[in-house]
């Protein structure tokens, strides 16, 4: 659930094929992601799932893995 959620919104932000992202799936480099979307993107993930991300974690989320751990260790979801 937390996985396709997040790559709906990347695919959404991202104009990148949901359907080709895995969680090893590299957000910067292997999307496209620069700084700005990275930013949008998180502002995003924030508001879906009620949580907050600051800003020394967002260093150590450069996978759709990464995020998809941090979600599900810090979310009520």
């Amino acid at each position: 659930m937390i996985f396709e959620k997040i790559t709906e919104i990347l695919a959404e932000q991202l104009a990148a094929d949901q359907n080709t992202m895995t969680m090893e799936t590299k957000i910067a480099e292997d999307l496209g992601a620069d700084s700005l979307d990275l930013v949008d993107l998180l502002m995003s993930i924030e508001d879906e799932f009620g949580v907050e991300i600051p800003d020394e974690a967002v260093e150590d989320l450069h996978t759709i893995g990464d995020v998809v751990d941090y979600i599900s260790k810090n979310s009520d979801q």
